[in-house]
This record gives C-alpha cells, structure tokens and sequence, in this order.
C-alpha cells in the first residue's frame, strides 16, 4: 500500500496556531485594552462621573458601527444585494435598541449624583457629537448649519461631516434598487412606486421589506430621540443643555423628525 496524504498525518502538537502556544497576540493587545481602558478621565471626585463617561463612549463605539453597516447597507443597495443590505439592517436594528436600553443605565444616576459634576462639563454637550451628526446626514436628514454651529470640530470632524453632506443616503440608494426594477423614481412618480411595491408583494417583496428595514431604522432612532428627552427632563427639568441649547424643548422638538417622510406618507394612501 503507499504511503498516506499529508493531510492524514497528525500535525505536530507544538506547531500550534491557536491557544496559549500560539503566543502571538493576546486578547488585551487585539481589543488595545490599555489605551481604551485609560480614557475615561472624571473631572471631578463625583462616584457617578465615571458611569456618565463610560455610557457616552459606548454610545460613540456604537455610533461608529451603526456608520460602518449603515454604509454597507448603502452600497448593498446600490449593487442590488437586497438580501445583503436586509442582513445588514438586522444587525443595526439590534443595535439600535441596545441604545435605547442603555438609557436605562444612566438613569440609574439620580439628579442629585449629576450635580455633582455637571457644571464640570460645559460647554460639552451631546449635541457636539459629530459621529451622531453622520448618521443623522447618511439616513436623510442632511443640515449643513450644524457645520458652522461645531465650533470645536476639528478639520478632520468637519471634512467628515461635509462629505456626509455631499454623499449619496441612503434613500438614495433605496431609490436606485426601485429603479433597477424598472419603477420610476422622480418626486412626482415615487409614491406611484412605492404604491405598486406594497400592492403587489408577489413581485416586490423583497422591496417591500427592505422599505420596512429602513422604517424600522426611522422608527427605533426617533424611539431613541424619544426616551432620550425623558431622561434629560427626568435629570435637569427645564434646565439649559451644558452646550448652551434649551435642553429638553430642543430635543423635544426633534423628535418628530423622519428620515424617510414618504414611507410614513405611504400608509396614508394604502
């Protein structure tokens, strides 16, 4: 008989590529532990000052995923990957309730805990979060005033934020699948398209449930936008925002905001 594969001989147990042997990078190098772990610096003695910081820092860690899939979804789009934009929105559902339940955490700080160290903040602010901005800029709502009102935004936040501006959302690529259908997409014919993907399922589903993954990524944000307001009342009531905003009216007033109007629209003329 000849001799076995290669394949069939047993590897060599100190050729090992995985567990302690391996011995090339450890978990705290991958995540780059110390240097993460090293940014939450309090301003204050305040015991609750280190539960604020590390909430908002998950937030951005957050937000730079939501980026990272939203954009994806985007070109998945684009492409005519239905089923891999539908995978992505999955994914950013989820996270989108995680930060909603994260709330839940902050409240865990009573008022009193907060004035400990509020005044330490200003004029730092939530509204100063440009990774916030883009996604707000890649889902639709595009503003371009808030680029003269980020005074401390650095070049690089700016250039971001600009080319936020300037890029395709993702209604646009929404459009772009309707159109690779052969469903036209000018402003005076859109809702006769969106009309004919909810009427005829049998042809459009996958449209359709695509046009619900993006009214879910609306809905669970202005969800968040909601029960962001009612902890800042429940925190500092009528109190003005360390950014200088109003506070709770300012942020009461976003919370109508739509990223797509005309899927909300479209139920009006089912």
């Amino acid at each position: 008989m000849g001799s076995k594969p290669d394949a069939a001989i047993p590897s060599d147990p100190s050729d090992r590529r995985f567990g302690e042997e391996g011995g090339r990078l450890s978990y705290g190098e991958y995540l780059s532990l110390p240097g993460l772990l090293s940014q939450q610096r309090p301003q204050s003695e305040a015991p609750d000052e280190l539960l604020f910081i590390t909430i908002h820092q998950v937030y951005e860690l957050w937000f730079k995923l939501l980026l990272h899939e939203l954009e994806s979804a985007r070109d998945a789009m684009f492409a005519g990957e239905l089923w891999r934009a539908r995978h992505l929105f999955r994914r950013v559902h989820t996270v989108e309730r995680v930060l909603i339940e994260q709330v839940d955490v902050l409240e865990t700080m009573t008022p009193q805990d907060f004035l400990e160290f509020r005044a330490k903040l200003a004029p730092a602010s939530g509204f100063q979060s440009v990774q916030f901005r883009e996604l707000e800029f890649l889902s639709g709502l595009k503003d371009h005033r808030y680029l003269g009102r980020l005074r401390d935004a650095t070049d690089d936040e700016l250039a971001r934020l600009r080319r936020r501006l300037d890029e395709p959302t993702l209604w646009d690529a929404y459009l772009t699948a309707l159109s690779q259908r052969g469903l036209p997409v000018s402003d005076d014919e859109i809702m006769g398209s969106l009309l004919s993907v909810a009427r005829d399922r049998r042809s459009y589903d996958d449209l359709w449930q695509l046009a619900e993954d993006l009214l879910t990524h609306d809905e669970t944000a202005a969800q968040w936008r909601t029960r962001h307001v009612r902890m800042v009342e429940r925190q500092i009531g009528t109190k003005s925002g360390t950014g200088g905003s109003t506070g709770a009216p300012y942020l009461h007033g976003r919370t109508g905001l739509h990223y797509f109007p005309q899927l909300w629209e479209l139920r009006a003329c089912l």
